[in-house]
């Protein structure tokens, strides 16, 4: 039987937590945040860390076997 091999993408994305959750960071944070691109508003709800929803968690044990 051939080895198992993480999804090299999503091991760059995704976390495993200790209770086997996964979570990630927000997308849009690349650019376009200088103060008269973006408002802080904006900045704010798009900081931090969150966990990934069930149906994507599902998704995630596939291209993360090895977690």
């Amino acid at each position: 039987m051939p080895k198992l091999k993480n999804h090299s993408g999503a091991k760059k994305r995704f976390r495993v937590t200790a209770s086997g959750k996964y979570k990630n960071r927000k997308a849009g944070r690349r650019h376009l945040l200088a103060p008269e691109k973006a408002n802080i508003k904006r900045e704010r709800r798009q900081a931090g860390i969150i966990e990934v929803n069930s149906p994507e968690g599902k998704r995630l044990k596939g291209y993360l076997p090895m977690k």
